[in-house]
């Protein structure tokens, strides 16, 4: 073998361990992610969407109750991502490019991060909008329940028998459970986060 093609190969070879090790350490946070959510079930038992004030960074309601939001936000922490943080920093800076649904006049680090629209607008600003009908385990997926309810939840690793339809990860009411929702409603939002989330 020449020096040249020793040297392709040798470039070859590391691109490819990179690349095998960024699939792996992913594959491995999705996973983790879903372990996370899936934590939850039997914890938080209650919905309970009232307004409550909460400390900055890391602040969370009592885990025995919460709202859909609460699932995807406790679950991400576990990921070293604090959405409240996150985007309360993001739209201190960008608040006119978020929903104007509530007559804020500006941000509110209690409660934004706890809104479905705000962590929709969240994704789509970093990038993480998944248009393929693939769902993957740890995908966000939101829905339009009608009469201008929204919802979210955790894709996860467990698939129905017969459809084999991803089962999702969410408190919908009856606090966190993990059942096959994925195409009672309209879907109207799925998220890949990656590597690089922040």
């Amino acid at each position: 073998m020449s020096i040249t093609m020793k040297k392709l190969f040798l470039n070859l070879t590391f691109i490819l361990c990179i690349a095998t090790y960024s699939l792996s350490a992913w594959a491995f946070k999705t996973e983790q992610l879903v372990t996370d959510a899936r934590s939850q079930i039997g914890r938080t038992l209650y919905y309970d969407p009232a307004y409550t004030s909460l400390k900055y960074p890391m602040g969370d309601v009592p885990i025995i109750k919460g709202v859909c939001t609460d699932v995807v936000v406790r679950a991400l922490r576990h990921q070293g991502l604090d959405l409240q943080q996150l985007i309360h920093e993001d739209m201190k800076q960008n608040f006119k490019k978020y929903p104007q649904k509530w007559s804020l006049k500006g941000p509110d680090k209690n409660i934004d991060h706890r809104r479905v629209p705000n962590i929709m607008t969240y994704f789509q600003r970093k990038g993480y909008l998944v248009k393929e009908k693939n769902y993957l385990p740890g995908d966000i997926v939101t829905w339009d329940l009608g009469k201008g309810l929204v919802h979210i939840g955790i894709v996860s690793d467990k698939k129905t028998l017969i459809s084999k339809t991803p089962l999702i990860i969410h408190n919908i009411g009856l606090g966190t459970q993990e059942n096959d929702i994925l195409h009672d409603y309209k879907i109207i939002g799925h998220y890949r986060l990656t590597n690089q989330a922040k």
